[in-house]
């Protein structure tokens, strides 16, 4: 018994202390060459003096080197002492047919970066300036033809911007997109279609058809372009026939005629009966002079417009409105409800200011959200036009599709952009673009609708897409699309779509409040864009949001405010708090805050959002984001 309490004492140390072997069991020692197989010996002499040779061989010598396997791309480039080595050059990475997972994970990230930092590089030369809302009057030229003839290309050329999205992909182009030109002190309008196939019975091609004819029957001119370098197709043919009925000029552009020796191969599209043919190239520029030319001949004389002069304030009156500053007795949910009795008063010319910030008269919204969410829909039903092409389809709309609606004397440039999805989520170059290009045109806008899909809930990315707009200054308004459904019930008493009790809209509200509560200040709408309910109202909260964002506030205003503040309240680290000794309004659009503090210290996150939560209750500033800047009184003295 004293030995096996030694044995569980000492665990299995007793093994090592014990020299006698188990019974029935060979007595654990290294095989030696003579306690082998004869037959065997050499085989193991063999590895014996492979593995010994391998422990002599130092990690730099030439004969490791040898040893490497091969990469298919060559050996990598020496790498300077101290560099960090990126984790694609593994080991696993370089030998063939030893890929694991996780290796072609890095280097397919490494390569969706690379793809997208060249669609940043191209999409930071394209522009987001539209037509001017007055420019309607215009002449309109039309650029019309099949798919992948350059006639984006062309556009881009014609308005010295590039604001169509050009690429090597068939079918890029499928809304109208408007443009401006001046050609010898005069100007017209252009307009891009997309690529035309007349057979072509599927819903994207046929709602392309659908836009182009529209394009092409407001049109005064015409420029059908086909590719020099191919045979002419049937599209071709029979998008002439249909051209030569209309009885509107046209002008043939035989495009991709790079060099002159090409431009004799431009007679052989005579054949589809038009005498305008011109040999012209896009993309190098050549022969832009004689097509327009051409096209300014045929176009008529624009009617001379009397511009009405703007009334501009005076410093007097400036000083008199700072003095007395907006009215805030009325509390800003109680805004819409007077709007009725403000549209029957005469109105106040509509005035600017000889300096800083003014009243725009055109207020600019992007319509942005994740893709099939409904946001083309949504323009065709605010716009009350089929302005831009709706399906079924996920990513329909590639370029941004922009429509002015007038309104009560004021103007409303609603833009549809792109859907925004994640990055690994897009294949081809045009989608990704049309992403970079749809968070470009939002910084662009005044106000931005998030619409969100109301069968599918907030999700992850409708946050994301949200941070966009509230990062970018942006006024934002919640619109909760295609409602009808949740609340649309049969004959049991459940949602049509899915069999499911109907939902109801306090709590709907607030679970998008709960997903999104950096968005705690704007405004939430309910709405179906594809029965027209409550679009109206879309309206009254853009004029609301946009009246909000341009608001000021007077010096004196906001240090009689801040004496009311209990910041005991708010719930700061000590070495974050600062002694705010009076603020001021420094800018609109967004409103834009700076505080004259006793150290120069950046503003704790909960502090921030204390304070514009108090700003909001006093002032309003409804659906806009709030700035705050810090400035240190005594930081010039401590320099």
């Amino acid at each position: 018994m004293a030995q096996k309490d030694d044995r569980k004492r000492l665990g299995k140390k007793h093994r090592q202390a014990s020299t006698r072997p188990k019974k029935g069991r060979a007595p654990k020692s290294t095989p030696t060459t003579g306690a082998i197989d004869p037959r065997k010996r050499k085989i193991l002499s063999t590895k014996r003096a492979a593995v010994d040779k391998a422990l002599r061989v130092t990690k730099q010598s030439p004969d490791r080197e040898k040893r490497k396997a091969i990469r298919p791309d060559g050996p990598p480039p020496r790498k300077p002492a101290g560099a960090v080595r990126p984790k694609l050059e593994r080991p696993a990475d370089g030998i063939v047919g030893r890929q694991t997972p996780r290796s072609a994970n890095v280097a397919g990230r490494e390569r969706i970066e690379d793809d997208w930092r060249d669609i940043e590089l191209l999409a930071s030369q394209m522009v987001t300036e539209t037509e001017r809302a007055d420019a309607r009057e215009l002449p309109l030229i039309a650029i019309c033809g099949r798919p992948n003839v350059g006639k984006s290309t062309l556009f881009n050329r014609l308005t010295g911007s590039r604001r169509s999205i050009v690429g090597d992909e068939p079918g890029i182009t499928r809304d109208r997109i408007y443009g401006e030109i001046e050609w010898m002190n005069r100007a017209a309008r252009i307009v891009d279609t997309g690529g035309v196939v007349p057979d072509d019975e599927a819903l994207i091609p046929s709602e392309i058809f659908r836009q182009a004819k529209v394009g092409l029957e407001e049109a005064d001119a015409i420029v059908m372009v086909v590719d020099g370098r191919t045979e002419l197709a049937s599209p071709d043919l029979e998008l002439a026939r249909l051209l030569l009925r209309g009885g509107k000029p046209v002008f043939l552009a035989v495009n991709k005629m790079d060099t002159d020796a090409m431009q004799s191969q431009a007679e052989n599209f005579r054949r589809l009966g038009f005498k305008n043919v011109l040999p012209i190239s896009a993309e190098h520029g050549s022969g832009m002079g004689d097509l327009l030319d051409a096209v300014f001949e045929v176009l008529p004389e624009p009617e001379e417009r009397i511009e009405e002069p703007e009334v501009m304030l005076t410093e007097n009156d400036e000083a008199e409105e700072d003095e007395t500053g907006p009215d805030f007795s009325v509390s800003p949910a109680a805004t819409l409800a007077s709007e009725a009795s403000e549209n029957t008063a005469p109105r106040r010319p509509r005035m600017l200011r000889s300096h800083g910030e003014y009243e725009s008269r055109e207020t600019k919204i992007a319509i942005i959200g994740r893709p099939n969410v409904g946001k083309s829909t949504l323009l065709n039903a605010l716009t009350g036009t089929e302005r831009a092409i709706v399906s079924p389809i996920a990513g329909t709309t590639r370029d941004a599709v922009d429509e002015v609606v007038e309104r009560d004397g004021h103007a409303f440039r609603f833009v549809d952009t792109a859907g925004i999805r994640r990055k690994g989520k897009t294949k081809l170059m045009a989608e990704k673009l049309s992403v970079i290009m749809a968070r470009k045109h939002l910084e662009a806008a005044d106000v931005s609708l998030l619409v969100i899909d109301a069968t599918e809930g907030v999700a992850a990315l409708d946050a994301n897409i949200g941070g966009y707009a509230h990062e970018s200054g942006r006024s934002v308004i919640i619109v909760v699309n295609k409602w009808d459904l949740m609340t649309r019930i049969g004959k049991d008493g459940m949602r049509l779509f899915d069999g499911k009790p109907p939902a109801d809209q306090k709590l709907y509200e607030q679970d998008v409040r709960d997903k999104l509560k950096y968005l705690e200040y704007a405004p939430l709408l309910f709405i179906s864009a594809a029965d027209g309910k409550n679009i109206e109202s879309v309206f009254k909260k853009v004029e609301l949001v946009a009246r909000e964002r341009r608001k000021r506030v007077t010096t004196g205003q906001m240090n009689r405010f801040l004496e009311k503040v209990d910041f005991q309240k708010a719930s700061v680290p000590m070495n974050k708090r600062v002694r705010i000794y009076y603020m001021t309004q420094a800018a609109v659009a967004p409103p834009t805050f700076v505080l004259f503090t006793d150290k120069d210290v950046k503003m704790h996150f909960s502090f921030e959002r204390f304070l514009g939560n108090q700003i909001r209750e006093n002032f309003g500033f409804i659906g806009s984001p709030i700035w705050f800047k810090i400035k240190a009184r005594n930081k010039k003295k401590a320099e």
